[in-house]
């Protein structure tokens, strides 16, 4: 688990995170959606900030309740019972179902307790961020962030667009290596 105060996402353009990785997407045809519950829609907010993001941003699911997550994103109902909705394997199930609810290439999800009180088990400052992309590509983080509610989630946004900056720059073809220096 990571945790503290996590740096803004910039890149070797000096660019925020959230528009590196739309412009990837847009260089490569490629579409994204996201699944939320601690952040409420900040991940949204914070890729559609950015100009142009409509080219690639399909759009977004906030399955706060937990029982949303099984009907609307497809996440295993025994997973739920039996974990909670603050797991790992649930973030992977949120990912890959926003991407498939909304018909786009890549899923990001987030999935945590930014607080005041533990839920499921779990303490406060406790998220997972999964991305899940073409061809069953599946990444996904833990983490252990201190701070206030409105901290916890702001460091939850960064850590998911980070996430998906990071698989997106993985999966690199010949047209992106150039900008990001052979990768």
């Amino acid at each position: 688990m990571s945790g503290g105060a996590a740096a803004p996402g910039g890149t070797a353009s000096g660019r925020g995170a959230a528009a590196e990785a739309l412009a990837l997407l847009e260089r490569r045809g490629q579409t994204l959606a996201v699944a939320e519950s601690l952040t409420g829609g900040l991940v949204a907010a914070e890729l559609t900030a950015v100009d142009g993001a409509s080219r690639s941003f399909r759009g977004s699911v906030t399955a706060y309740a937990t029982e949303l997550k099984h009907r609307l994103l497809g996440v295993d109902a025994a997973l739920l019972a039996e974990r909670g909705a603050v797991d790992p394997e649930v973030a992977r199930q949120m990912a890959r179902g926003v991407r498939r609810a909304l018909g786009a290439d890549w899923g990001v999800a987030t999935t945590g307790v930014a607080g005041p009180t533990p839920q499921d088990g779990q303490p406060v400052g406790t998220v997972h961020v999964a991305v899940a992309g073409p061809s069953g590509r599946m990444a996904g983080a833990a983490h252990r962030f201190e701070g206030d509610r409105a901290g916890i989630r702001a460091h939850s946004v960064r850590a998911a667009v980070k996430l998906l900056l990071s698989e997106l720059i993985a999966t690199a073809g010949a047209q992106d290596t150039e900008q990001y220096g052979g990768i």
